[in-house]
């Protein structure tokens, strides 16, 4: 959704917002495609390049994006049919999956806030590692955390077709 948006904008903004993120990056690529973005703009602004070459590329980059949302519409509807599937089957723990990974996920957090807290009062000099360490998990724990609000969020609608 967000690059159909930035590409309904326009190249040029595109290449101004881009350019300006690469640039606080420390990386000589980052510089390099930077600069390359620099001239861009450049040549845009001088009139180099012309209003039918950048229309051009806007047209371009919305076709680009609507490809990516056919196909992201299409993993949505596979993965619809997954959950329906899942709804339907006779076997009970297909079913009652999504109830048992929440309690897992719920007792797997009250273990490691646990555990953290322990740590962080028993060695309060460690405090900063620890909480230091705690920021790696967020990647894990942000799937973890979605993929159980999805699973609510779609039980919640489950309940109301049902009801």
């Amino acid at each position: 959704m967000i690059p159909a948006i930035l590409a309904q904008i326009g190249l040029p903004l595109l290449i101004k917002a881009v350019g300006a993120g690469l640039e606080a990056i420390d990386n000589p690529v980052a510089k390099s495609t930077a600069k390359g973005l620099r001239d861009m703009q450049d040549l845009v602004g001088q009139g180099d390049v012309g209003a039918a070459q950048i229309a051009e590329a806007n047209r371009h980059a919305e076709a680009m994006m609507q490809a990516e949302l056919k196909h992201d519409s299409t993993v949505i509807k596979a993965v619809n049919k997954t959950i329906r599937a899942e709804i339907t089957s006779a076997d009970a723990y297909v079913r009652r999956w999504r109830p048992s990974f929440g309690y897992a996920v719920a007792l797997t957090w009250i273990l490691m806030m646990g555990a953290i807290a322990a740590a962080i009062v028993l060695t309060p000099t460690e405090a900063p590692a620890i909480i230091a360490a705690l920021v790696n998990t967020s990647p894990i724990w942000g799937v973890a955390l979605a993929v159980l609000g999805i699973s609510v969020v779609k039980r919640s609608s489950d309940k109301r077709r049902e009801g």
